[in-house]
């Protein structure tokens, strides 16, 4: 059964490909086809320059193959639309900006300035164990 669209933000793909639980189920529905999920240039610019920070310690060369997986399993859209709402971290902005382009159901995050929205323009904001199990209900 297919699932709304959804946008993983970028503390989520990070959790996911560094330490499993929910965030790595998250994305494994993707991957499987279950999900259809979209990311914006920024978000992989966001996530391959935080890949390559010193505490994580990929290579350019596996920081690109992490991004070159994500391009063939999600929809990479460039959003036209700015919006400041996230004023305590403007970068959270590119999450919101994705996700209404992408005419996304839900955003996964564990980010508490997203998750303290709850909902931006009809997008539920939800953390990656909550999106889990309303998946799972809709079973």
């Amino acid at each position: 059964m297919k699932h709304d669209r959804i946008v993983l933000d970028t503390n989520v793909l990070i959790s996911a490909i560094l330490f499993g639980g929910p965030p790595r189920e998250a994305l494994k529905l993707v991957i499987s086809g279950t999900v259809d999920c979209s990311l914006s240039i920024a978000i992989l610019d966001e996530l391959r320059d935080v890949l390559r920070r010193p505490k994580f310690g990929f290579s350019p060369e596996q920081s690109f193959n992490v991004l070159e997986e994500l391009h063939a399993v999600c929809d990479i859209i460039n959003p036209m639309v700015k919006i400041n709402v996230i004023t305590e971290d403007h970068d959270d902005n590119k999450i919101l900006e994705c996700a209404v382009e992408a005419k996304s159901a839900f955003i996964v995050s564990g980010d508490r300035h997203l998750l303290d929205l709850i909902e931006f323009r009809g997008i539920k904001i939800l953390t990656p164990s909550a999106y889990l199990k309303m998946v799972k209900d809709l079973e």
